[in-house]
């Protein structure tokens, strides 16, 4: 799907359909067509063709944040109290190189 949308300048990754690649996937492998006999590999192919024929309407532009879903209640549970507080990670990435 990605080379699909690479090989066609000004199209949006996110306008290519999973389901439209998933079904011509499966008919490729149902069919057996388009069996590589040569050594000429095309990226976008069969697949790639059919993905860039059919895609998803433009979205639209977001126009508020994304927020987290408020719970259904606004009142505690009963039973055990849920602790809901959050708390602030660190993260840190190492990353180690071998000298030949």
């Amino acid at each position: 799907m990605t080379d699909a949308t690479d090989s066609a300048p000004g199209t949006d990754p996110d306008r290519a359909g999973f389901l439209t690649a998933l079904a011509a996937a499966r008919d490729q492998l149902v069919l057996a067509a388009g069996v590589i006999t040569d050594t000429n590999i095309d990226l976008v192919g069969t697949i790639g063709r059919h993905v860039l024929a059919h895609l998803l309407p433009a979205r639209r532009v977001r126009t508020k944040d994304r927020i987290v879903k408020r719970a259904i209640s606004k009142y505690n549970a009963r039973g055990p109290a849920i602790d809901r507080t959050t708390y602030k990670a660190t993260i840190s990435i190492n990353m180690f190189t071998s000298s030949p």
